[in-house]
């Protein structure tokens, strides 16, 4: 074993899930690729390693395995040169600012502020420019001091910059203090990263400060789990385990958060809530908003007969001209939508949404009204503009999402949408479709931008999986029984005929389905083998439904519940991605982490990320569109893997380009197979779910209805017939902690 000591210069790969990570490491002044299983490292570190050195083939590098490291204090000389190097002398880059160290060592900083002058005595600087990064030293001495003084807790450069201008001179306070403010106030430092800081700096274990920030890390992790709250006794039982301390000790914390405006406590059912501040008063004014926008319509009841009939004859003569026979829930769900200043329309698959979502439309455009419609993903959005003929667009587009840098430099106001309450959207009616996937904050930032007077329809299944973020909105909405909802329940007969429907709605009320194989779109095959899964999987990919569908090989979909085990995403990915997409020399590829990605390869983008930029490129290669915004779900094609620029190139819905650094990969992930959760507001022409075996908290009837309802033309099922069976006797779903109910109950009497 062997020992290399340094800073990490540049992380190349990080991957998140398992650890693994790639990166630079400067020692004595030698650039070394280093590689292993490392957690919390980031750019900027001084670590002490010990590993092995090993040949690297495939990039012709020796490279250096990592079996284990500690945070380092750097020396002096390694700070100074950290900061000379690091950009913020001009005409200082790192060579430059290796020679200079590599003169005067652990004096350097001596020597530029008393005796600038002997800078000369380095090879590249004249008087002149001595005397230029003298002066620039000098005016830059509080800021240099600061983040060398950051630099022994392990905090990188650009970090200890962004602490600097937004403490300035006060942050030695902070830090002696409490270095958990940093996870408050600083982007990009979390909790656990203050912890360590706090560790190091000797702050005690039960400090006041480290279990408060505990606590408020730990709802900001429920949060990405779907919460809005936790319940009191669940929130101590968590920060304990975390903390390491007991739940008693930790609960007198709860009022003081409480006094510092950093949680509000509900009473519910005999307990206590325990919200975040942005989740409570994200759900209290969604509820307000809501209120608002059905006050301003009145009370549908005081609608005069003649008023009443006069809607129910246009009715009739939209249905004439447009040869559509509403039944009685369709024409009532149109006549409340036109009523009412909210209103929600739900229903399963094959229940005539589409129908009555197109003849509300077609009432407004009579009445000349400005329509809006949308839905939370790009997929989605398109699914609607085919099905109605109005172009639908992402409520991100729709809000007009901006990226910007705020003007005010200490602090970074990331996405922010430009249609808010000073700049609504100019529009009568708003139809958002896909309203399960739509969560608090995306809600809450959709309703400021709608002004009471406009009418918002909100369509959607709340029997699908709920959203990936915090909150079940349309849930919470529907049973809060306060505002105009029609549920649609008759099949009709063109979607009767579909098992895909049939059996949904089986799953959906909990009966049995047939799996006979009778079908013509429902196939189930019995397959108790790994092994003979992937085999069978293959095939229908490859040579059955392609034909069978009418439908490219990329366009069928891989769904399972799961991401580890040999059923899981992670396995699944590797064995497509061998047989759809084999290795060639004609294909570069890119290593990312314990995968590879390769060019033509099936990929989603797993994070929504508003600011990165994609363009529309004609096939003469000139941009004709461009915008900002990928986002969580976007599936596309890896075009390109340029090694000289180290770009990615990826291609999503509508020909949108995006170009990738190697370093930005990490936020896409192959998806030849996807979990049934990033599969929502989807639609395939035909659909693969592998049900072999899994956690029963997972394996539900929520979840198997969701799969079989983002199927267009043909669901196979591979696997285990009872399997099949217990998830549609297994009403359990994961239990989400939401309060939008409450709070509208509180405002709409």
């Amino acid at each position: 074993m062997e020992t290399i000591k340094g800073f990490v210069k540049h992380i190349i790969f990080k991957n998140p899930q398992n650890g693994y990570i790639i990166f630079k490491l400067v020692s004595e002044e030698t650039e070394i690729t280093c590689k292993g299983t490392l957690v919390q490292l980031d750019e900027g570190e001084f670590i002490e390693a010990e590993g092995e050195y090993e040949d690297n083939a495939k990039y012709n590098e020796t490279q250096f395995n990592v079996k284990s490291f500690h945070a380092a204090a750097p020396d002096d000389a390694a700070a100074a040169e950290r900061y000379l190097g690091s950009g913020a002398i001009k005409g200082v880059g790192a060579a430059l600012a290796a020679r200079i160290v590599r003169r005067f060592g652990n004096d350097t900083f001596r020597i530029i502020e008393e005796e600038p002058h002997r800078l000369a005595e380095v090879k590249g600087i004249s008087e002149k420019k001595a005397r230029e990064i003298a002066e620039q030293v000098e005016e830059k001495k509080d800021a240099r001091e600061a983040v060398v003084f950051l630099q022994k807790y392990g905090i990188s450069n650009a970090l200890a910059v962004k602490i600097y201008n937004y403490y300035g001179m006060g942050l030695y306070k902070i830090m002696r203090e409490n270095p958990y403010k940093l996870a408050e106030d600083i982007a990009g430092v979390g909790f656990r990263t203050a912890d360590e800081i706090a560790s190091k700096i000797g702050i005690h274990v039960d400090s006041d400060y480290r279990m408060r920030s505990g606590m408020l890390y730990i709802l900001l992790q429920a949060g990405a789990e779907g919460h809005t709250y936790l319940p009191e006794e669940l929130l101590l039982e968590r920060s304990a385990d975390m903390l390491g301390l007991s739940p008693q000790v930790l609960s007198p914390q709860l009022p003081n958060l409480a006094i510092d405006k950093k949680i509000v406590i509900k009473e519910k059912d005999g307990g206590r809530c325990i919200y975040g501040m942005s989740a409570y008063y994200a759900e209290l004014n969604c509820a307000r908003m809501l209120y608002e926008l059905q006050q301003a319509f009145g009370d549908a009841d005081r609608l005069t007969g003649a008023e009443l009939d006069r809607i129910s004859e246009k009715l009739k003569r939209l249905e004439e001209a447009n040869s559509v026979r509403l039944d009685e829930q369709q024409r009532l769900a149109v006549t409340e939508a036109i009523q009412n200043g909210i209103f929600i329309l739900s229903g399963g698959p094959g229940t005539g949404k589409t129908t009555t979502i197109n003849m509300i439309l077609r009432y407004f455009e009579n009445e000349g009204l400005d329509i809006f419609l949308a839905a939370p993903t790009g997929r989605a959005a398109k699914r609607m503009t085919e099905a109605t003929g109005f172009e639908a667009r992402t409520i991100h587009r729709l809000l007009e999402i901006n990226g910007a840098v705020s003007d005010d430099e200490k602090s970074f106001s990331g996405a922010h949408f430009e249609k808010n309450e000073l700049n609504p959207l100019e529009a009568d009616v708003i139809i958002i479709d896909e309203m399960s996937m739509v969560d608090i904050y995306l809600f809450q930032a959709l309703l400021k931008a709608v002004m009471p007077g406009t009418r918002l329809i909100m369509v959607g299944d709340r029997n699908q999986l709920p959203s990936v973020g915090a909150g079940q909105v349309l849930k919470d909405i529907m049973e809060s029984g306060k505002f105009a909802g029609v549920s649609l329940s008759k099949i009709f007969r063109q979607a009767g005929e579909s098992d895909i429907v049939i059996n949904a709605h089986s799953i959906n009320e909990g009966r049995e389905i047939s799996l006979d194989n009778k079908s013509r779109d429902f196939f189930f095959l019995e397959r108790n083998n790994i092994n003979v899964i992937y085999k069978h999987m293959i095939i229908l990919i490859t040579e059955k439904l392609p034909k069978y569908v009418n439908a490219g090989i990329y366009d069928i979909q891989v769904l399972t519940p799961m991401r580890r085990g040999p059923l899981g995403v992670d396995t699944l990915n590797k064995i497509l991605q061998q047989y759809l997409n084999p290795p060639s020399s004609q294909k570069p590829e890119l290593a990312h982490g314990d995968d590879i990605l390769r060019a033509g390869d099936k990929v989603m983008q797993i994070k929504n990320n508003y600011q990165l930029e994609w363009e529309v490129v004609s096939k003469y290669g000139i941009a004709v569109d461009s915008g900002q915004g990928v986002f969580n779900g976007d599936i596309g094609i890896v075009r390109e893997i340029n090694e000289t620029a180290q770009t990615v190139v990826v291609e999503y819905d509508d020909m949108r380009r995006v170009t990738y650094p190697f370093n930005g990969v990490d936020e896409i992930e192959l998806a030849y197979a996807i979990t049934i959760h990033k599969s929502q507001g989807s639609e395939y022409p035909a659909v693969i779910m592998p049900l072999l075996t899994g956690p029963r908290l997972l394996f539900n009837r929520n979840l198997l209805y969701t799969g079989v309802t983002r199927a267009k033309s043909c669901v196979v099922i591979l696997g285990s017939r009872d399997t099949v069976r217990q998830m549609i006797a297994n009403e359990s779903e994961q239990k989400r902690y939401t309060g939008l109910k409450d709070r509208i109950c509180e405002i709409v009497i």
